[in-house]
């Protein structure tokens, strides 16, 4: 008998996902729009995720910092339970709301060490609201910066309206190593697709 008629069953476990949403809520036209885009997407994750180990989550961002508004779960029910109202309006500290997701993104690789997190950015880029004594973009490229060294994958979704784009987002998006995106229309179907064709490039 030779070593090649031996078989032997290899076990291949598949990592989970950890998709977590970081969308600015404060002040703009289409504050309300971009809510209800991340809430429908949140929600067909979820319901994909049902065959996998997925987790989602969301922060938002808006006034004077930034708030873990669903802790990355894989429960549809505790989903639509928290996201049933969000606060929104005010400054935009985008420095804290990329803190926060590293934060989270640590906690929740301690927990469940095999976790493949994303992060989904719907921004502007243009935060106005500083931690420390630093300039509100120092602070966002250094937060971003670690993000990246720490290998985190992510997506900028860029919400700055054609016509008055200063090229913030896509700035903000190279400090990340991540790809910025334009979506023509901020629907819930459209943002799922974008996250679901990362996910399978992943």
């Amino acid at each position: 008998m030779k070593a090649e008629d031996f078989h032997r069953k290899i076990r291949v476990r598949k990592s989970a996902n950890l998709v977590l949403f970081v969308v600015d809520a404060s002040w703009s036209m289409a504050v309300s729009e971009r809510m209800r885009a991340t809430k429908g997407a949140i929600v067909s994750l979820l319901t994909d995720a049902y065959k996998r180990r997925d987790r989602v989550g969301l922060i938002v961002f808006q006034k004077r910092d930034a708030t873990v508004i669903l802790s990355p779960t894989n429960s549809v029910e505790l989903a639509r339970s928290a996201l049933s109202d969000i606060p929104v309006g005010g400054k935009t500290p985008l420095s804290s709301a990329l803190t926060l997701a590293h934060q989270v993104i640590v906690q929740q690789q301690f927990l469940y060490p095999d976790v493949v997190p994303l992060i989904i950015l719907l921004t502007d880029g243009a935060g106005n609201v500083s931690m420390t004594n630093r300039s509100p973009r120092e602070e966002e490229y250094q937060a971003a910066a670690i993000i990246q060294q720490k290998g985190i994958r992510s997506i900028v979704i860029n919400m700055e309206h054609v016509d008055f784009d200063q090229g913030l987002a896509s700035k903000l998006a190279m400090h990340l190593g991540a790809p910025c995106l334009a979506l023509q229309e901020i629907k819930a179907e459209n943002l799922y697709a974008t996250v679901r064709n990362e996910l399978d490039r992943m």
